[in-house]
């Protein structure tokens, strides 16, 4: 079945569903109407005059209303997921016809100082890789996927793990796009789960005190006592004082609920929101993919207590609630029994949230680059290759944010019979966009996604990158000495011997051509020296004699254009030798400036 196929009957599913799940909401709204006239009417009837029979319907009567009301929340409940996952599917139906995605694009998430790539390679931002993987709901979700293309991965082993768990994820749709759903119900919620690391730190101030929570029961037990005692006596002294100690031991500990209160407030949602995660992912078919096994033991360890903590922090929020503030703190210690419950929970739980939480994260991401794998089936599996020398070997290779059908494939390899490549050609031919090809394919292929390529096999390495270069006027910075900064932070990464790739876009632009053209060379040379190869783009041809200084160690490779008549023509693909038509004089003709 085509995709665009697929999603289609999927959208019409779901419309289905929400209108028939419409139906039921507006049934039970009738039968809820109902219900509660005549619990009124009999209501009304019984205080006329009294029947047992009118006693046991107007309970009968209660209790259906109850349920009404339950049913019709769960019916508003299910429409409002059926919407969610039509919303996904409309999404990815939309992303196919060469739409935008819906999910947030990560954009101020780049930090050049910590990130060299990121902003040459497009990874976050509007059009960004980060934009056409994410399907992240949560803030732990979003920071993994991130942190994924920031983070280099040189050990072929977890990249194995990791492409084993997508390819098991990616072909289980009805899973992956109910996960989607489910985070997205709690969408508009403001706020995330980062402030309960001070709540699990926090130490305990009533469960650790067993006599008191033996008095909090016996007082409220009393309390009870005191209210029939009062109903049959007419003495309300023991329920006054009762009262009175309740209200003063809770004033007491009063400064500590407050702070707690502050700590876990307005937590349920988002709560709830990775409950529902944990508890779609326990089902999954992890296979024998061992990434997702672990996951899978976690999520099914870890959703029930997750909602656990949901509901406590759901009713520790009522304490704001009149009748709880006048009735049950007064009689039951409200607020300090759901201290103690509280505290109940995070002796039991403390030590194995965190991992919980990050396994959240990490479903999340696999659901991201599973959906990103089921959408591009044309896309392989990369094979990483643990070897002692660099190589990068590839077939087909484009560049995955260009719509197929403007894609030009190349094939491309270095690192066998040679570590550093010149490529030459004019502006337009497509230089940079090959750079940035190759270094996006290789980020993908290390996070464990398929890439867009017929072959690709590579040794892992980190990405160094100068495509892209902006002054600032905040920091007083040039475009050259911005250039040369970012330039001495790739020789810095260099110095600390890990493999990389190093992507080179026309440096020194700033000064003149002679200069430019010393320097440049002289940079190209040093990259010779490092345990990294290079793909070094240029104007200046003069650089090409660098492959008679170093053969088998440079090469040169350009993007060469077409002039036809009046036409200048590219067909973007990559070429052995120098690139020599003069393109901008001939355009400069054309266009009568020369």
């Amino acid at each position: 079945m085509q995709l665009t196929t697929f999603y289609e009957s999927a959208i019409r599913s779901c419309e289905e569903e929400i209108k028939s799940t419409q139906l039921a909401i507006n049934i039970m709204s009738l039968v809820r109407f109902l219900l509660f006239a005549g619990f009124a009417f009999v209501l009304y009837m019984l205080l006329q005059g009294w029947s047992p029979l009118l006693l046991i319907l107007s309970i009968l009567l209660a209790g259906l209303f109850i349920a009404s009301v339950n049913f019709y929340f769960r019916f508003k409940a299910e429409r409002a997921l059926w919407e969610k996952l039509l919303f996904v599917n409309t999404n990815e139906l939309g992303l196919l016809n060469g739409g935008p995605n819906q999910f947030p694009d990560g954009a101020g998430r780049v930090d050049a100082e910590k990130n060299i790539y990121a902003d040459d390679l497009d990874i976050f931002g509007p059009s960004s890789v980060f934009l056409l993987l994410n399907r992240t709901t949560t803030s732990h979700g979003t920071a993994t996927l991130a942190d994924l293309l920031r983070q280099t991965e040189l050990v072929p082993e977890p990249i194995r793990q990791r492409q084993e768990a997508i390819k098991a994820l990616a072909g289980q749709t009805d899973l992956r796009r109910l996960l989607t759903a489910k985070g997205l119900m709690t969408e508009g919620k403001s706020g995330n789960l980062h402030d309960l690391d001070n709540w699990l730190h926090m130490p305990s101030l009533i469960y650790q005190r067993k006599t008191l929570r033996v008095a909090i029961a016996v007082l409220t037990v009393a309390n009870v006592g005191a209210i029939f005692y009062w109903l049959s006596s007419n003495n309300y002294a023991p329920l006054v004082a009762g009262i009175l100690i309740c209200r003063l031991v809770t004033a007491w500990f009063s400064k500590s609920v407050h702070a707690q209160h502050q700590t876990i407030a307005e937590k349920h949602a988002l709560l709830e929101q990775y409950a529902d995660i944990l508890s779609v992912f326990s089902t999954v078919d992890a296979g024998a993919a061992p990434r997702l096994q672990e996951l899978k033991s976690q999520a099914q360890a870890a959703h029930a207590g997750i909602r656990q903590l949901a509901r406590l922090t759901s009713f520790f929020e009522q304490q704001h609630n009149l009748i709880v503030s006048a009735i049950l703190n007064s009689l039951a210690f409200y607020n300090l029994q759901c201290m103690i419950a509280l505290e109940r929970w995070k002796k039991k739980y403390a030590a194995d949230y965190p991992a919980w939480i990050d396994a959240v994260g990490d479903i999340e991401c696999f659901n991201s680059l599973a959906t990103f794998a089921f959408n591009n089936p044309e896309y392989i599996y990369p094979s990483p290759v643990d070897a002692d020398g660099l190589f990068l070997e590839t077939s087909g290779l484009a560049h995955p944010l260009i719509p197929p059908s403007r894609r030009v494939a190349n094939s491309f390899s270095i690192g066998r019979h040679e570590k550093l490549i010149l490529v030459t050609g004019s502006n337009m031919s497509g230089k940079t966009t090959f750079l940035r090809t190759v270094g996006v394919n290789l980020l993908l292929a290390q996070c464990g996604a398929p890439v867009c390529a017929t072959a690709f096999r590579w040794t892992p390495m980190q990405v160094l990158t100068s495509l892209r270069i902006s002054d600032s006027l905040q920091e007083q910075t040039s475009y050259f000495m911005a250039e040369l900064k970012k330039l001495q932070r790739i020789v810095l990464r260099l110095r600390t011997g890990e493999p990389a790739l190093v992507l080179i876009d026309e440096i020194l632009r700033g000064t003149n051509s002679e200069d430019k053209t010393y320097g440049s060379e002289e940079f190209a040379r040093q990259l010779t020296r490092y345990r990294c190869l290079s793909l070094f783009a240029t104007h200046d041809l003069t650089l090409g004699q660098l492959e008679q200084e170093y053969p088998g160690v440079v090469a040169n490779y350009c993007f060469e254009s077409v002039i036809e008549g009046d036409d200048l023509l590219f067909n973007y693909q990559l070429q052995r030798g120098v690139a020599r038509n003069r393109n901008a004089s001939f355009l400069m003709k054309k266009m009568d400036i020369i």
